[in-house]
């Protein structure tokens, strides 16, 4: 069995805050009707009304899409008279729009914010921590060899990893939506903390192949 070559064991970090590029709505609509596909987007009247508001205020009608339709009966039996609780994601594409978006929910008495997800590009910053992470190692191998007085002579072992420290978005939605309601045209109403950064950290393990001791 080949034995281990001598060796140093190096551990380094890079870790930065990221904002996020775009948002997700999910925001429930209860109706009076049930219509199934794409029809509920234009005939179901409550779900109707909020595409509408959300078209005349900027967003591609691409970006609002019917996710689901539960169907709410008495009696098991589905009737004309059935209710139906529509569920819809809302592409937010321009960050500032937040507060206008929520307000846009808010006026709509059938409708409520059930939560948002933040998209962030971490491909990108993935990729810069792992390359800052690993120039910080070889910068701290360097030292440390210098001070054992050996040399670095290759890499032996490498594994990285990452860690999504993403902080909660505070806020109650339908208790906000229900104590709100129509949201005044002249004055911007966010009554709730958001978030739209968070922390993200590349680590490395580095063992690096050494000269031999003395």
């Amino acid at each position: 069995m080949e034995s281990k070559p001598d060796t140093i064991h190096i551990t380094a970090f890079h870790r930065e805050e990221i904002y996020a590029s775009h948002a997700d709505l999910f925001v429930t609509v209860r109706g009076s009707s049930v219509i199934s596909g794409n029809e509920a987007m234009k005939k179901a009247k409550e779900v109707s009304a909020l595409v509408d508001e959300l078209t005349r205020f900027g967003i591609h009608a691409e970006n609002i899409h019917l996710q689901g339709v539960h169907v709410e009966t008495s009696s098991g039996v589905l009737l004309k008279s059935s209710s139906a609780t529509y569920r819809l994601r809302i592409r937010c594409e321009k960050l500032d729009q937040i507060a206008e978006l929520l307000d846009i929910v808010a006026s709509q008495k059938n409708a409520a914010l059930e939560r948002i997800e933040w998209k962030y590009p971490e491909e990108t910053a993935r990729a810069r921590g792992l390359e800052a992470a690993i120039a910080n190692a070889k910068s701290k191998a360097d030292r440390v060899a210098a001070s054992l007085g050996v040399k670095l002579l290759g890499v032996y072992t490498f594994t990285e990893n990452m860690f999504d420290e993403e902080a909660p978005v505070m806020f109650q939605p339908k208790a906000i939506m229900a104590a709100r309601g129509p949201a005044p045209v002249s004055e911007p109403s966010l009554g709730m903390d958001i978030q739209h950064s968070k922390t993200i950290q590349v680590n490395v393990e580095i063992e690096y192949r050494i000269s031999g001791f003395g």
